[in-house]
């Protein structure tokens, strides 16, 4: 066993590595490695158990190899056992046991990705530290987890963000730490080459200290999606969300970082401003669907409130699209999450025209789509990225939604090529290469995987209920 550098062995000492250039580590000595040559025959096993533990705890006994690896085959088949079949069935339940995997046991933090400083494009300087937990993105997972029927860890979920807020709202961070840690400096380890020479390598993330208003409006969405599955609320649980409310409407007049997490200037984008618009859209439906307590009308004020504004000043009636911020007419592929929302349909005649828009300015060659155009400079860093693979999806779910099946089935096929053999996907993908690209494996690229393959399932269903004619608005009724 390795404690700290140090290394404590359990059993016979490792033999002789002939190969060796330095004598074999001796107990209580520094490990940099461990070699070491050992004779099998026919019918001989040898097991190994690498443990780490805290040097002030005493070391954990070794495991039982055997028990332990079918334990853990029978917690991985066991977990989704209350999964149903559906489209793309292999790469959805793929999909669903990665995001269990990036959910922390103990914690029930779900980290984005388990790797950091994986280039968003090789050679590049877009290279950062994943290992940490966005709200955004845990609550994006939670809401397909809690679709496909698997609560549990949704509950727990919860349970943590109860306790990484900690009672103080006014000073929510869009990241934690797994187990809730506020404080992750940003740095830069110059003695690393990075991946294909991308550098800088980081560790810690400097966006903790951004204000993104989009985040709060994806918490409520994912706790919404969990109510409705039949989870009660309590009153803490409650209690946080009118918190985040009185947060919403404290911060209502704040431009923000965006859900890309610019490194520029401060906007109003308009997909955080929808997304504050379904902050308070989902408090509303709370009060009136289950009955819980809340200043309906002041919710109602300031949701309406959003609402005119981006009408006003999120849409652009000449280009006919809804725009990256209030103050440039820039797309960005956030805007296909705007019927998510609720406060649009996906065949709304200006969703239409957005998706026209963005098929024009953001969609390559290859059918992938981009984020935005970084040439632009608005995100306040150099170089380039490759087209992000959620983007792709959530033009899936848009094309199934509003009645163009066929596009949708042909751009997944397009997708699903992108993973690797293990069904595995990072956050970007090289077209011209053929690999993929950027932390691996990403949480956002899998839930976008499995939205968009419920959203073909869905369209299916609608066509063949109605004959094959177009699919009704999408939409929630609204209060």
């Amino acid at each position: 066993m390795i404690s700290g550098p140090l290394l404590r062995r359990h059993g016979p000492p490792l033999p002789e590595d002939d190969d060796s250039e330095e004598p074999a580590s001796r107990e209580g000595g520094t490990a940099p490695r461990l070699a070491g040559t050992f004779e099998l025959s026919a019918g001989e096993r040898l097991d190994w158990d690498l443990t780490w533990f805290p040097s002030y705890l005493e070391p954990p006994a070794p495991i039982d190899p055997d028990r332990a690896l079918a334990d853990a085959e029978r917690f991985w088949r066991g977990w989704p056992a209350s999964f149903t079949d559906c489209d793309y069935h292999p790469l959805v339940l793929r999909s669903l046991l990665v995001l269990r995997a990036l959910t922390h046991s103990q914690t029930g933090g779900i980290v984005a990705a388990p790797t950091a400083s994986l280039p968003e494009y090789f050679g590049g300087s877009r290279n950062w530290d994943y290992r940490y937990t966005w709200l955004r993105d845990a609550a994006l997972t939670i809401e397909v987890v809690v679709d496909h029927g698997l609560t549990r860890g949704a509950k727990l979920w919860r349970d943590w963000l109860l306790r990484a807020v900690a009672g103080d709202v006014g000073d929510i961070k869009i990241m934690y730490g797994l187990a809730g840690e506020r404080d992750l400096p940003e740095s830069e380890l110059d003695h690393l080459a990075g991946y294909e020479c991308s550098r800088p390598v980081r560790i810690g993330n400097l966006a903790i200290d951004q204000y993104q208003g989009d985040v709060v409006g994806e918490v409520m969405l994912a706790l919404a999606r969990l109510r409705d599955a039949g989870v009660e609320e309590d009153e803490y649980s409650w209690g946080l969300q009118k918190s985040l409310l009185r947060y919403c409407e404290a911060n209502f007049s704040r431009p923000d970082h965006g859900i890309w997490e610019m490194r520029g200037d401060s906007h109003f984008f308009t997909h955080g401003r929808a997304m504050m618009w379904a902050a308070f859209d989902q408090g509303l439906r709370a009060v009136q669907e289950h009955g819980l307590d809340g200043p309906v009308q002041r919710w109602r004020e300031l949701r309406e409130r959003l609402r005119a504004e981006i009408d006003q000043h999120g849409f652009d009636s000449i280009q006919n699209t809804f725009t990256q911020t209030y103050d440039n007419r820039e797309l960005d592929a956030s805007l296909l999450q705007l019927p998510h929302t609720g406060m649009v349909g996906y065949d709304d005649p200006r969703m239409l025209g957005t998706v026209a828009c963005i098929e024009d300015q953001l969609q390559d060659g290859a059918g992938l789509v981009h984020r935005y155009r970084t040439s632009t400079g608005l995100d306040g860093l150099e170089g380039e990225e490759y087209p992000f693979l959620i983007c792709s999806f959530w033009l899936v779910e848009q094309y199934a939604y509003s009645g163009r099946l066929a596009d949708a089935k042909r751009l997944m096929t397009r997708l699903v090529g992108c993973a690797n053999g293990l069904g595995l996907l990072s956050e970007e993908y090289d077209p011209d290469s053929g690999r993929l690209a950027g932390n691996f494996p990403q949480a956002f690229s899998h839930l976008g995987l499995v939205r968009a393959a419920d959203a073909i399932q869905e369209a299916g269903r609608r066509r063949e209920k109605q004959g094959h004619r177009r699919p009704p608005h999408v939409g929630r009724p609204r209060a």
